[in-house]
């Protein structure tokens, strides 16, 4: 107890420590929607995941998921009808960092599709897990 009393603030730092990762933890495993690199590939090889790219055009030129289709977020409601065949299949929807692609999962939800997945970290995430891109050459 003395070593506590005298260490308050380490003791202190832990906590909040400790506090931060359960709380990161419950939130992980509360939203399904979310997936690392590795869980999209495995649904890219196993379950043929359609990867949707909604950035724009100059983002997507310097470097994207290969087989990637690109749909800008601005166009994404007009053009939803073009992954209508695509329905059953899982898709896979991502931005640079992952912030943005949230929106567009909202988007494709109305259009009627299910199985959507966001890719957590984006395209930075996905190049610091090793992954490939594919970079427009000129």
């Amino acid at each position: 107890m003395e070593f506590l009393q005298q260490n308050w603030y380490w003791a202190a730092l832990a906590v909040a420590s400790g506090s931060w990762l359960l709380f990161d933890f419950a939130r992980a495993q509360g939203d399904k929607s979310q997936v690392s690199p590795i869980e999209a590939t495995l649904l890219i090889n196993r379950e043929e995941a359609i990867v949707i790219d909604i950035r724009d055009q100059a983002e997507y030129a310097r470097g994207h998921i290969p087989n990637a289709r690109h749909i800008p977020q601005g166009d994404l409601e007009r053009r939803s009808a073009e992954l209508a065949k695509f329905k059953d299949r899982p898709l896979i929807v991502y931005c640079f960092t992952g912030a943005r692609s949230s929106a567009a999962i909202a988007t494709l939800r109305k259009a009627g599709f299910e199985k959507l997945f966001n890719l957590r970290g984006g395209l930075v995430e996905w190049e610091k897990a090793g992954q490939p891109v594919s970079r427009k050459r000129k």
